[in-house]
């Protein structure tokens, strides 16, 4: 006779590899940034919420311990992980429509993002998501997006021509800083990319000043200009068949506590924006506050021909936004 035999499997470890199988009763959640940045403050508060509220909790990998921001998003479409907080321009890489809220220039101010995001059209383009196995939920911020660099001042975009800078994993930010003249080179390991800004390995990069700050970019550099030529997000996710696997109130549970995370994070964000620029200032950055806008508009407007705006779908939903920023007010 046959002796078979079963190998015990904690319960989380079931959650974690099958989600759409077991509700575990804990919540996987994967950011790249560390604790304190801008991706763990949300990730901090959807969690305190989620487990204030119910019996259910929330465990956060940060500081890029699954991997860079695609192989987060590629760890929730398998099942392995429950959730991300994950920046906007990556996920260009599996829904093309979503690099439409990282079109240049398209906000001008928090009003028009809060207004929008949070409005029918935000939620028409979570709805996208889905095609690729996410749910979304909520748009947090990364911000406004600006350039520092080792080697020269850079107050128009042709003072760009030449340098390497650092981009995101997105086809978008790599087609965009082409046009601006530079040498767009993506990578998704934020310790890299501080390692490659101090050895020099590397002229600059572009991020929100909470970044710049936080995740220690301002290190290895010595100018920074407010281009201000993206708006950056970050998207809320859950794997799209784990989370419709889940009961109903837990459905509920999760989308509300994310939504409000979203917005704590949001206003985190803008109350220390004036004090991220200070600190920056006090490491003895040099700092072009008032760069000249108008010419790197003018090289981001030829994007919208490019192979990235092409698709049907992705153009249309270009339209759609750039017509509700229009009535939404400067």
């Amino acid at each position: 006779m046959k002796i078979y035999r079963m190998a015990i499997v904690p319960l989380f470890l079931l959650g974690l590899v099958c989600p759409g199988v077991i509700w575990s009763h804990e919540i996987t959640l994967g950011v790249v940034t560390k604790p304190g940045a801008a991706q763990n403050v949300c990730a901090e508060k959807f969690r305190e919420l989620v487990e204030a509220r119910s019996s259910h909790k929330v465990r956060i990998y940060d500081s890029g311990s699954l991997g860079t921001e695609v192989e987060i998003l590629k760890r929730i479409q398998a099942g392995n992980v429950h959730m991300g907080i994950i920046t906007s321009g990556p996920f260009d890489q599996f829904v093309p429509e979503a690099r439409v809220i990282d079109y240049p220039y398209l906000f001008e101010n928090h009003e028009q993002v809060d207004k929008i995001l949070e409005g029918p059209l935000g939620q028409k383009l979570l709805r996208t998501l889905e095609r690729s196995g996410f749910k979304g939920l909520a748009f947090s911020e990364n911000g406004f997006r600006h350039l520092t660099n080792s080697r020269k001042p850079i107050h128009r975009v042709e003072d760009v021509a030449g340098l390497k800078i650092r981009v995101m994993e997105s086809g978008l930010h790599k087609e965009l800083w082409r046009l601006f003249g530079a040498d767009p080179i993506p990578i998704g390991d934020l310790k890299k990319v501080v390692a490659d800004l101090q050895s020099k390995e590397i002229d600059g990069q572009e991020n929100p000043l909470s970044a710049i700050w936080l995740d220690d970019f301002y290190k290895g550099q010595s100018y920074l200009s407010l281009t201000g030529h993206v708006y950056s997000s970050h998207i809320g996710v859950a794997g799209l068949k784990w989370f419709q696997g889940l009961p109903k109130k837990d459905q509920k549970l999760i989308v509300q506590c994310m939504k409000e995370a979203a917005r704590y994070q949001r206003r985190w964000s803008r109350d220390n924006e004036a004090g991220f620029l200070e600190k920056i200032k006090a490491a003895g950055m040099i700092v072009d506050e008032k760069p000249d806008i108008a010419s790197f508009r003018k090289w981001a407007s030829l994007i919208r021909e490019l192979e990235v705006f092409r698709m049907k779908e992705v153009r249309q939903l270009l339209q759609e936004f750039q017509k509700a920023t229009a009535g939404a007010g400067k």
